[in-house]
């Protein structure tokens, strides 16, 4: 079945309808880092989302959440496209940050077990593609011209101070997974700080650059 179309084509236009509190929350936590995790379409909009971008943020990365609060609603009702999402909020952080990984989820469909890495940035994607493999987990690069794959200019995690980001889109069946299994989240998520860790390390000392 299609995915219905977005109801709001931006964060302005959502919140002319939607509550702050009832139908939606923002968090963000200023680490005082130039790494950013984001989860634009947290909560129930994308669920599992706002808890994988925590988990690989921990109290180290800068961290934004964006989290619909209605278990009922359905995915289009509060999911503003990357390319779309103009929070203000998110805006600040992002453009302040060098390093932008957004945490997304996908439709199973038929490939339910891997994560697709996308985005301008890819070195960091590269990266976080041979960490999840180490560590077990299935993963992908994607490239410009295939679906997910974050290659838009005006995508949120490309906004960042160097213009490249990454965007991880997580199938449903591993968010469930990660979700039930405490160890197998930490590992998820230590694998993506791991591969951030050591891009930032050569990012600030200009090897390679």
């Amino acid at each position: 079945m299609a995915r219905l179309p977005d109801r709001y084509n931006s964060f302005s236009a959502l919140r002319e309808r939607e509550t702050e509190g009832v139908d939606y929350r923002i968090h963000i936590e200023d680490r005082s880092s130039n790494v950013a995790v984001i989860a634009p379409h947290g909560g129930f909009i994308e669920p599992a989302t706002s808890e994988i971008a925590l988990a690989i943020a921990e109290e180290r990365f800068c961290l934004y959440r964006f989290e619909g609060l209605d278990a009922a609603r359905l995915h289009h009702e509060l999911h503003v496209t990357s390319e779309n999402f103009d929070e203000p909020i998110a805006n600040g952080l992002v453009a302040s940050s060098s390093v932008v990984v957004a945490v997304h989820g996908r439709a199973d469909r038929e490939d339910p077990l891997t994560s697709w890495i996308g985005g301008l940035d890819t070195a960091l994607r590269d990266g976080i593609v041979r960490a999840l493999r180490l560590n077990d987990f299935a993963a992908a690069a994607r490239v410009k011209g295939e679906a997910l794959a974050g290659a838009s200019a005006g995508n949120i995690c490309n906004r960042g101070q160097r213009q490249a980001g990454v965007q991880l889109e997580i199938p449903r069946s591993v968010r469930d997974i990660l979700m039930n299994d405490a160890e197998k989240m930490k590992r998820y998520a230590s694998a993506i700080r791991g591969a951030i860790d050591e891009f930032d390390r050569v990012l600030l000392s200009g090897e390679g650059l």
